[in-house]
């Protein structure tokens, strides 16, 4: 477990923020040699310089035994080089803090763990499993359909997809992810004198614009595993607002009714239906402009959804089971409204998946971001007992 720990420290002192292209780097080539150790082909794959992202490791045996495996992680971190340091840390025997040390290192040490436990005991020979590391998870670079093309087309060759971002525990696993979408409402009123609001005037944009988003709340709020968040909301006499960085400046008078209006925002879901069915909706709400306003929204995909299945519920039963013959306790599948989109959600539609696999811990994505190190190795036995059954 000390060589496990050594790596994982290391790892976690390189800074892989997902727009440092070199961290990201240092960090596949440093899992790489451990994977080339275990006889894995190692390769990288690098995106186009449009993208302005590191690429992604893969390593990879092919066999003819059980079940081809695709074990996902990835190596970037949300913090980047100009954030404060926060290096591994041991804050007690059982826990230890650093820069992605839960998201997603613990995970990526893990898999290597794991599958080092079963090389030196000689069985991962004539096995098929793909190891597949992407440089920017946190913020994938665009057009997704470059960034994840060549992780779509392995993942194609395999049957079984295991995501090791981070655990509940040792008894919760996760069979479905949400997925996630932007959209963008533009309303134009007209602008005039503020006296006459309400009036011929109209009601102009920003109260156009505030019965949209009221409406979206009260119609569809309610439905389950369905949220959708207006992350900013700009309206004035004019207006400038930037896609790419998602900001924007406003300059209006308390007496002139403001003519132009946007609002941008994230939609998640647990299903493509269920994603069709809310923009559908959206879109009536704001067809149904107030007197002198009008409305338009558009959507743009992001990370699709991993719903649940029958073949996701049957590998619940395979890791519940490895726990329960190891004395872990019973493993059942979490709440799917409680996990955000990742990677494996891009192959979902694809594969049998099962995600949560990874370290436990808390406090991913802020400072102070801390693994459980009491958990660690437990969780490391399973995933490799896991692996070894799957691959019979």
């Amino acid at each position: 477990m000390s060589a496990t720990i050594k790596l994982l420290k290391e790892s976690v002192d390189i800074n892989s923020g997902t727009y440092n292209i070199e961290g990201v780097r240092k960090t596949g080539e440093l899992y790489g040699k451990e994977l080339a150790a275990l006889g894995f082909t190692v390769l990288w794959v690098s995106l186009p310089d449009s993208l302005k992202r590191a690429g992604h490791l893969v390593a990879y045996r092919v066999g003819k035994k059980g079940k081809k495996l695709f074990l996902i992680g990835h190596l970037d971190t949300v913090f980047e080089p100009d954030m404060a340091a926060n290096p591994f840390t041991m804050l007690n025997d059982s826990t230890a803090t650093g820069q992605g040390v839960n998201d997603m290192k613990g995970g990526d040490v893990m898999v290597i763990a794991a599958l080092k436990a079963l090389y030196q005991l000689n069985l991962l020979e004539d096995v098929s499993i793909t190891v597949y590391f992407t440089g920017d998870e946190e913020n994938a670079g665009y057009p997704r359909e470059v960034s994840r093309a060549d992780f779509i087309e392995r993942a194609k060759k395999h049957e079984i997809a295991l995501g090791f971002e981070g655990a509940a525990g040792l008894n919760t696993v996760a069979t479905a992810r949400r997925g996630a979408s932007e959209w963008r409402l533009e309303v134009e009123g007209k602008q005039a004198h503020s006296s006459g609001v309400f009036g011929a005037a109209g009601y102009g944009s920003i109260f156009e614009a505030a019965r949209i988003i009221n409406e979206f709340r009260e119609k569809l709020g309610k439905e389950e595993y369905l949220t959708f968040n207006p992350g900013l909301f700009i309206g004035g006499s004019e207006i400038n607002y930037d896609t790419a960085s998602q900001a924007g400046v406003a300059s209006g008078k308390s007496n002139i009714i403001s003519p132009k209006t946007v609002v941008i925002g994230d939609l998640r879901f647990l299903t493509e239906e269920q994603k069709e069915k809310a923009r559908k909706n959206m879109k009536q709400i704001v067809s149904q402009s107030l007197p002198g306003a009008k409305a338009r929204i558009s959507f743009k995909d992001g990370i699709p959804s991993m719903p649940p299945t029958t073949g996701n519920d049957a590998l619940v039963k395979i890791v519940n089971d490895v726990s329960l013959s190891i004395g872990y306790g019973t493993v059942k599948a979490g709440y799917p409204g409680s996990r955000g989109a990742g990677d494996i959600s891009y192959v979902a539609k694809y594969l049998d998946c099962l995600d949560g696999l990874g370290a436990s811990g808390k406090g991913a994505h802020a400072p102070g971001e801390v693994i459980n190190l009491y958990e660690y190795p437990r969780l490391i036995k399973r995933a490799a007992l896991v692996i070894y059954r799957l691959t019979r």
